[in-house]
């Protein structure tokens, strides 16, 4: 005899209704959201800076009315906030993992430094806005983009440290090395981004030193004394 089964109750179907809307609204946001974002990103890789967006602009090219801009963002300088926290995030965390891959200490920075600039084809347009901001525009974002380097010292310091890899350095002069590392990096991304289009042996060049310039901090860290 088959199972007899109880039709959902009005109440039931009800919840059931708002929990699906609610899901959609859900979506709805964050896709609204990722629109702005991506508007923001395509004018500036139109040649404009971000100091000189508008929100009418970005609303435009995102395709929603500019009213819902502040459904997202209070003003354009959180949007700024946004983009760089974007960026930052997973980079993060795809450099970690290369950090714990078991790999020995040299093949760990090339392939760090493989991901990076890998990562940097992917998101071009993301790092075109933080090298901009980084030395100019808004001192809301610069401090924003200051804090995520900041983020990279710090996580790339308690790796080093959790796998033995610079077992002699103090806290701080490891955090001094990897601030090194940063800085090098954030110059590196520029060195990336100007490259024209299908100069293969240019990109090696530029990956080849910029893999010299880490492995000499660390060497030169190994032999300091404080």
């Amino acid at each position: 005899m088959p199972a007899i089964t109880s039709a959902p109750s009005s109440s039931q179907g009800a919840a059931r209704a708002e929990a699906d809307a609610a899901i959609t609204r859900g979506d709805r946001k964050l896709r609204t959201r990722a629109h702005l974002l991506a508007a923001a990103l395509q004018l500036m890789g139109e040649g404009r800076p971000f100091g000189a967006l508008s929100l009418r602009e970005i609303t435009r090219v995102a395709g929603v009315v500019p009213a819902s801009f502040y459904r997202h963002f209070r003003d354009l300088d959180e949007l700024g906030l946004a983009l760089v926290e974007e960026s930052g995030v997973t980079l993060r965390r795809l450099l970690r993992e290369a950090r714990r891959t078991g790999l020995p200490p040299k093949d760990i920075l090339r392939r760090s430094v493989q991901i990076f600039r890998d990562y940097i084809h992917a998101h071009r347009l993301h790092f075109m806005f933080v090298a901009g901001e980084r030395s100019g525009g808004s001192a809301l974002i610069r401090a924003a983009v200051r804090r995520e380097e900041r983020h990279f010292i710090d996580e790339m310091s308690h790796d080093l440290r959790q796998l033995g890899l610079m077992p002699g350095l103090s806290l701080a002069t490891l955090q001094m090395t990897c601030g090194l590392v940063v800085t090098t990096m954030m110059n590196a991304a520029t060195d990336f981004l100007d490259v024209p289009p299908n100069q293969p042996q240019q990109e090696r060049e530029i990956t080849e030193n910029f893999v010299r310039q880490l492995r000499l901090i660390f060497l030169g860290a190994r032999a300091w004394r404080e």
